[in-house]
């Protein structure tokens, strides 16, 4: 699928505003200025359709993209992001937790991004233990970012760093690249398997 026909349908701050048409759904979760947008972009073949910025925590609700009518690719607001106030901080993460501890059906895969040129954060640690915790809801991949910002030959000496730190397996990681290119294909690949479309 080369052409993706894509549309903002929903901002949301609560489950009271989330689409209701039942489709499957791809959340985007990770730290602030991990590349969010940038990755959303890369997947569906376009430059600026989700808003990205060299200022993190611009994403501040919950945006609902529809592909193609098939499904919808969820950019979660980033986590860690110390530069705010700690009111601020506190409504990114009840916004994102009344997301992904909500019971819905349709989230069938979680993206968890984290950048391949560093260890995992504390709050990527957290993030991967909460994750592990409702395998049982929907399935989960790391998505390693900016994997053009290190050399090739370090790549997979990073995803074992990642690995190692997340406690998960090296085949649930996938380096990528928004610049580059690298990845995308793989990682669509596995998305589209997961949705058995």
């Amino acid at each position: 699928m080369e052409y993706y026909n894509v549309r903002i349908d929903v901002s949301a701050a609560s489950p009271s505003q989330y689409p209701a048409e039942g489709l499957p759904e791809v959340a985007f979760a990770g730290r602030s200025n991990v590349g969010k947008s940038s990755l959303i972009n890369a997947l569906i073949n376009r430059k600026n359709f989700a808003k990205t910025s060299s200022t993190p925590g611009l994403t501040r609700l919950i945006n609902f993209y529809n592909v193609n009518n098939m499904l919808y690719l969820v950019d979660l607001p980033g986590y860690g992001y110390a530069k705010v106030s700690k009111d601020e901080i506190k409504k990114w993460k009840n916004i994102i937790d009344s997301y992904l501890e909500y019971d819905r059906p349709q989230l069938k895969l979680l993206l968890h991004l984290v950048d391949i040129r560093h260890e995992p954060t504390e709050n990527d640690i957290l993030m991967s233990k909460w994750v592990k915790a409702n395998s049982h809801r929907f399935k989960t991949l790391v998505a390693a970012t900016k994997a053009d910002k290190i050399k090739k030959a370090q790549i997979n000496e990073q995803i074992k760093k990642i690995s190692n730190i997340l406690g998960i397996s090296c085949e649930d990681i996938i380096a990528v690249s928004a610049d580059s290119r690298l990845g995308i294909e793989q990682l669509r690949k596995r998305i589209f398997e997961v949705l058995d479309i």
